[in-house]
């Protein structure tokens, strides 16, 4: 900030050089115009040609400036030298010659700088006959008054322009120090510290800064203890039927060749599915919690992904004889097409039927909808069975990962309704649970997603 000011100081100083010139020039230009005029009074004819009678009064009072020289010069129209200095310079030839008219310039006479004035005499109404008068004056006292205006200007900034610079310096650094005292905190946080900048000795102009730092710190802060007690959850989860694969194995190791072993390698499988299905909806959960922003979205027809994911699930509503169905159009008409990520609107569809079908009871029902509302662009995913359904108070905790509604009696991560509220956040949809068949035993239940034609969240 102080490099600029002092750059801009020399500036000024050139700047007022100038301004202090056409200052002082402006008063000795009309005393020259004056002189000009005055001297025009002494151009004659005789026998029609011009004389110049200049009176010793005239020619004394031209050499009386102690300061500077004053030339003059009289020449005819041709250029023919009547009176006065023949070394005087002539004028642009672009200058008008109307009579009367006084002109100024910047010229220079016997290696010296002048300021020169000159006009066109006439020599009488109606005759066309005109003679050049110039004078010329030396720029002595025109560089004294200016060099005094240069003075009056400068002595002031010379002394005013150390003090700003001195107070400015210590604005900064009075300014400057709350920003090191803040940086050094930081520097001396530990790489765990996540706690919020104290804000109380921040400047004004950065509070809004170390705000948003505080947010940004607080929701690492979340993200983190979410990631923490996410892998203490999944290793607790895996650890069960690893467990229990190890266990068969050493079972299986230890029977006799003769006895059957049949039984040991159907838990082996039976866990080894378990943590197969664990491993692959932790996975889903975090791809639905980490790329959900970053996968590509499109136009998305949600009637099409659902008869898809229904077809895929078939075989297993099969094996366990339950009647699953769909009931919507075939495709979403156009205008009504959403703007989602394909790849995370099924991961959420085939959780949401897959939990149906597992807490389902052999010989139940499944079915699945897509209502349309061609008006609003609103649409719903509804999926309901007659499983035992979720008890109204248990409803927002099975929405956490890992919390299994109790006394289902049904293997499961307890992550798929978690996923599905995950991928339906980033897609600006609600999730509403409710009983399939109020009042009655079992109770069922139906998941609603209602998609408001909202874009993919970012």
């Amino acid at each position: 900030m102080l490099t600029p000011l002092l750059l801009l100081w020399p500036l000024s100083l050139a700047l007022t050089w100038f301004v202090a010139q056409g200052i002082a020039s402006k008063p000795y230009d009309r005393a020259l115009e004056f002189t000009l005029q005055a001297l025009t009074q002494f151009v004659v004819y005789k026998d029609n040609r011009p004389q110049f009678n200049l009176t010793t009064q005239a020619r004394d009072l031209l050499r009386a400036d102690d300061t500077d020289q004053v030339f003059y010069q009289v020449t005819d129209r041709n250029g023919r030298l009547v009176s006065g200095d023949a070394e005087f310079p002539a004028p642009p030839i672009e200058d008008s010659t109307e009579p009367g008219n006084v002109l100024l310039r910047d010229d220079v006479l016997r290696s010296e700088d002048v300021r020169v004035a000159y006009t066109w005499v006439p020599r009488g109404p109606g005759r066309d006959e005109l003679v050049l008068m110039q004078v010329a004056e030396t720029r002595g006292k025109r560089s004294k008054l200016a060099t005094e205006i240069i003075k009056g200007v400068m002595v002031p900034q010379f002394i005013i322009l150390p003090l700003a610079v001195l107070l400015v310096w210590m604005a900064l650094v009075r300014g400057i120090r709350p920003l090191s005292d803040l940086e050094q905190r930081i520097r001396a946080r530990k790489p765990d510290d996540l706690s919020p900048i104290e804000d109380r000795h921040v400047p004004q102009e950065v509070a809004p800064l170390v705000s948003s730092i505080n947010d940004l710190l607080d929701r690492l802060k979340t993200s983190l203890s979410t990631q923490r007690r996410f892998l203490a959850d999944a290793a607790h989860q895996l650890k069960t039927p690893l467990a229990g694969l190890r266990m068969q194995a050493e079972m299986a190791q230890q029977a006799a060749p003769g006895e059957d072993i049949h039984r040991s390698l159907q838990q082996i499988a039976k866990s080894s599915m378990r943590a197969t299905h664990t491993v692959n909806q932790l996975l889903a959960l975090a791809r639905a919690e980490t790329t959900g922003r970053t996968l590509p979205s499109s136009q998305i027809d949600l009637a099409d992904i659902v008869t898809e994911v229904i077809e895929d699930s078939v075989p297993r509503a099969l094996d366990k004889r339950i009647d699953l169905g769909y009931e919507g159009p075939d495709h979403v008409p156009t205008e009504c097409f959403m703007h989602g990520n394909p790849t995370l609107l099924r991961e959420l569809v085939r959780n949401l039927v897959d939990n149906a079908i597992n807490y389902t009871p052999a010989g139940g029902v499944v079915t699945v909808r897509v209502l349309v509302d061609r008006y609003s662009g609103v649409q719903v995913l509804q999926v309901e069975d007659n499983g035992p359904g979720i008890p109204e108070e248990e409803r927002g905790l099975v929405l956490e990962p890992f919390y299994r509604a109790l006394g289902t009696n049904v293997d499961g991560s307890g992550l798929g309704l978690a996923i599905v509220h995950e991928i339906a956040q980033q897609h600006g949809a609600s999730l509403q649970m409710e009983d399939t068949h109020p009042g009655k035993v079992p109770r069922g239940l139906r998941v609603s997603v209602r998609f408001g034609g909202q874009q993919l969240q970012e």
